[in-house]
Formats: structure tokens, sequence, C-alpha cells
């Protein structure tokens, strides 16, 4: 088993479909409307479906509005330059809701940005991600 994709629900395709690719680098993989059912769908991501998980967008033919709920937390990206990254984002006109820095209670390196619904998106600085895990597995092991 793997995980192959994560649903979203968007008030603004062209603009979720903007962001994510455009903001956050990931490719439009396919797009398909669906008449009968009033929606779309279009899958985003860094690579091949076939290989790597990716994001579902889901348009509902006028809903323009969603309660985002407090059971969602985020989506996480591994980045290797965060501080780089964030610029660029901000660059493109992405909203960064928490800027870089270390995580309360650890040193990973992250920072938050939100898509046009508000969902959020954790950025993780992989070389301290790497290094907490690391830390983490050998403090299991004894």
């Amino acid at each position: 088993m793997r995980i192959l994709h994560t649903m979203l629900r968007v008030s603004d395709l062209e603009a979720s479909i903007r962001f994510y690719c455009e903001v956050l680098g990931m490719k439009l993989l396919r797009r398909q409307d669906y008449p009968g059912g009033e929606f779309t769908l279009a899958f985003v991501g860094y690579g091949n479906e076939a290989d790597q998980a990716v994001i579902e967008l889901t348009y509902n033919w006028g809903r323009s509005e969603y309660n985002l709920g407090d059971g969602f937390g985020h989506i996480a990206l591994g980045v290797d330059d965060i501080y780089t990254t964030c610029e660029q984002i901000k660059a493109k006109g992405g909203k960064v809701v928490r800027e870089p820095g270390a995580m309360k209670h650890g040193s990973t390196v992250i920072a938050f940005v939100e898509d046009p619904t508000g969902y959020k998106i954790e950025l993780i600085q992989l070389s301290t991600h790497e290094s907490s895990q690391n830390r983490e597995l050998s403090g299991s092991i004894k």
C-alpha cells in the first residue's frame, strides 16, 4: 500500500492551480470535468502519479466557500532552502503565515504558507528534519 493523493475542495480552481503550480512549483498532471456531477478534478504534484503521492483539487461548480473545519491539519513539503523558498513564494504572491524558524519544542526548521482557499502547507527544511529524525531513531534504539 501507498498514499495516492490528498483531496482538497477548493473555492477557485484556477487560483488554486496557479498557486500549486506557479508558487509551489508543482505540475498540473491531469484535469477532468464531470458535468453530470457538476465538479472538476485537477491533480497536481511534483512527479508522475504512478510514483509519487499527489494532490487532488476538487472544484464543486457554483461553490465559492468552504468551512475548513478544525480536523484537517496541513500538507507538508520538504525543501532544501526554506528561507529562499519563502522569499520566492512571497515574490510570486504567495502568503507566508509563519516565517521560517525552529519548531516549538524541537530543532526542525519549518514555515507555513496558505493556499487561496485557506489550507495550510508546512515547509520543512530537509537538512534539519533529517537530522532530528536520525536523533530520534538513535535514541529509540537504546
